[in-house]
């Protein structure tokens, strides 16, 4: 169940970042005993891969925080961030090696359905981020797109390291922060339709 846990909190930070989660595991898998990574992805331990996840992840840190550029790149990460949140929770769930070196086993072994069940859940939080960005955007003149993707920033990072170190207290803090982001999300909606109507009015009246 654990297992099931980490893996799930592996996957739904990749679809808030697609590089933090990854990055976090081949770093935890590479300095700290306690992780140990399956046999198919011990190459996220690998210098060269931690370096090219390094630099991905400037680029996708300093793309997100810019109005317009932000929700280009929301577009190309919509097969990026699934595909990671796949590996994340494959890696997390410890699945076989049979993932990555035997297509046929793959299938046949069932070791398809953590990286399936990643990918949805990747894909999930990125369409749900992906749909709030230009609402935020829009009701903020895109004074919003650095905050909320720092926030996002921050909140991916945390939930690699909860999901690896207490992934039933990661998830429950998960689900208390969505909780927040849909009632903000609700009152600047209703700020914005406050402001229509006044606005509105006064075009009727001319006071």
């Amino acid at each position: 169940m654990l297992e099931v846990l980490t893996g799930s909190g592996l996957a739904i930070a990749a679809g808030l970042n697609a590089y933090i989660p990854l990055l976090i595991l081949g770093l935890a898998g590479r300095l700290f005993e306690f992780v140990e990574l399956p046999a198919a992805w011990v190459w996220l331990e690998n210098p060269w891969v931690l370096a090219i996840l390094g630099v991905l992840l400037v680029i996708e840190v300093i793309a997100d925080k810019v109005p317009v550029v932000d929700s280009i790149n929301d577009w190309i990460q919509t097969l990026v961030r699934p595909a990671a949140g796949g590996i994340a929770f494959g890696t997390g769930a410890a699945s076989e090696t049979a993932v990555v070196t035997d297509p046929a086993a793959f299938f046949s072994s069932n070791a398809w359905v953590p990286v399936a069940i990643g990918a949805v859940l990747a894909l999930g939080t990125h369409l749900a981020k992906m749909l709030a960005r230009p609402a935020l955007n829009a009701a903020t003149a895109g004074a919003a797109a650095p905050v909320v993707s720092a926030a996002e920033d921050i909140t991916s990072v945390l939930l690699s390291f909860m999901a690896l170190i207490a992934p039933v207290v990661g998830i429950i803090a998960l689900l208390g922060l969505i909780v927040i982001i849909v009632r903000r999300i609700r009152r600047i909606r209703r700020i914005r339709r406050s402001r229509r109507t006044g606005a509105s009015l006064h075009a009727q009246t001319g006071v």
